[in-house]
């Protein structure tokens, strides 16, 4: 047996509500002969007369009028699937969306985040939680509805990631630092000393091991004189 062909549930359903070829014909934009031959067809696919003649009009058979409500369900919940996703009414949403960031987007974006989300979905509320580390496992079991973070190609497959803006770095030196004059070669800037700025050091209460006195940048070796948490940063070194 093959795949009935569905298009006929809503040939029927019409069919069924108007009790008349012609009418149905009108209603689906078809022409009388078109809807005779839907008719047809439906009639050898479900082995039911359907319609009737009684008079000068046509009747329901009693299949007929026991599919009648049936049919127009399925119609019904076929529409609703295929219907576009409507948009929620921001302004009648009621919820608490939980944000893990750096405190970084928090001071940066979180104050012009939190007025527009006052404006225009009075009803949502915002935590931010702290982001320690780059997994995104919160995220993945639900925890959590948002991160922020660096999307990169290692980037879980099954996240959905949008991108909000695009960083670069800038290097700042003291007026009259040797830097700040001629063309900054890796070879200069390898040969300055360095401090080291880790958040694991603030976290741990202690330098991490990783940080020795040289570590190796571009291919050139830097010196280390001593490393520094991220939040007394920034700071002279000459």
């Amino acid at each position: 047996m093959g795949t009935p062909d569905l298009n006929l549930l809503v040939t029927l359903d019409v069919l069924l509500a108007e009790g008349s070829v012609a009418k149905a014909a009108k209603r689906l934009r078809l022409s009388p002969s078109a809807m005779s031959r839907a008719l047809a067809r439906l009639r050898a696919t479900t082995g039911d007369p359907l319609l009737v003649r009684a008079g000068r009009g046509l009747v329901a058979t009693p299949r007929a009028l026991q599919l009648r409500e049936r049919v127009s369900q399925l119609v019904q919940e076929a529409e609703a699937v295929l219907r576009p996703a409507e948009q929620p009414d921001l302004a009648h949403v009621t919820r608490t969306f939980t944000l893990r960031t750096r405190e970084g987007f928090v001071e940066n974006f979180g104050a012009r985040l939190i007025a527009r989300v006052a404006e225009q979905a009075p009803g949502i509320r915002l935590c931010f939680v702290h982001k320690n580390n780059k997994q995104s496992m919160a995220l993945r079991d639900g925890i959590v509805d948002l991160e922020t973070g660096v999307v990169g190609k290692s980037a879980s497959p099954e996240l959905r990631t949008q991108g909000l803006f695009h960083d670069r770095i800038i290097g700042v030196v003291r007026a009259g630092h040797p830097l700040s004059r001629g063309t900054v070669t890796p070879v200069r800037y390898a040969s300055g000393s360095h401090v080291a700025v880790s958040r694991r050091a603030e976290e741990r209460g202690r330098s991490t091991r990783p940080l020795k006195r040289w570590v190796w940048c571009g291919g050139f070796r830097r010196a280390l004189p001593g490393s520094a948490p991220h939040w007394c940063w920034p700071g002279r070194v000459t």
